[in-house]
């Protein structure tokens, strides 16, 4: 059997829980926006923008869709997405581009400060030491964290970001550049994620190793795939796999 060299993990509800991190990330950066402009114009003694919470943060969401049907190739970049739908619903209120810009680039930092409040499971940073001494770690999400202003970042000195890369997954694009940078071959490294369709299945059928966290127990595997309910139980598959050695 062929040693495993590397392991790449999923973020979002793989290493943490991320339920209700977006909408809390979601509804506290739009608001931000729409506070700190009313109290720009203010000083400027300026009439404030007839944008409203509900119906602003509607236009918002429309705006980012279509713009991921005009643009196909960014579909997966959520922060371009974002950035660009905020920059054109200023200026449609008729702000300046010049402060439209500055007001959609410091919403997104915002947004950005809100997106890394996580909380990861009590286990990952003691497991991530552990397997750091055994293997090459690195993180491919197709989510818009910054996951440098995460603690955990420093297991993973490689860390792609798919719709960066405009290939989200499960194009096997981000798997192939992690491997290409840890300069392992696919069947020497093993890739642990939630999602089947985004995680599983394009790193199996990429021949590496791939760990399904799921509650489902009914569904059969195909090879070099195994499932456990929380990252927790991630040594008990290392250690199934190195005994079959």
């Amino acid at each position: 059997m062929t040693t495993l060299k590397a392991i790449t993990f999923d973020l979002d509800d793989t290493l943490w829980d991320n339920h209700g991190v977006m909408a809390r990330t979601e509804e506290g950066h739009y608001r931000w926006l729409l506070e700190a402009l009313a109290a720009w114009h203010d000083t400027r003694q300026e009439p404030i923008l007839k944008l409203t919470h509900d119906d602003g943060g509607y236009d918002y969401l429309q705006r980012r869709q279509q713009l991921a049907k005009q643009v196909p190739e960014r579909r997966g970049d959520f922060t371009w997405l974002r950035l660009r739908a905020l920059e054109a619903q200023l200026e449609t209120q008729g702000l300046p581009r010049s402060a439209a810009l500055m007001w959609a680039a410091a919403a997104m930092n915002e947004f950005h400060r809100l997106r890394v409040q996580v909380t990861p499971h009590p286990e990952a940073a003691g497991l991530l030491t552990a397997l750091a001494e055994r293997y090459q770690l690195a993180a491919i999400t197709n989510g818009n964290i910054h996951l440098q202003r995460q603690p955990l970042a420093a297991y993973f000195p490689v860390a792609i970001a798919a719709g960066e890369l405009l290939a989200p997954k499960p194009d096997p694009t981000p798997f192939l550049t992690a491997l290409s940078r840890l300069n392992v071959a696919p069947e020497c490294a093993m890739h642990v994620g939630d999602s089947w369709q985004e995680d599983v299945l394009p790193a199996q059928q990429l021949g590496m190793h791939a760990v399904w966290i799921s509650a489902m127990e009914d569904q059969a595997l195909p090879p070099r795939v195994h499932r456990i309910a929380h990252i927790k139980e991630l040594p008990s598959v290392l250690q199934w796999l190195e005994n079959r050695r």
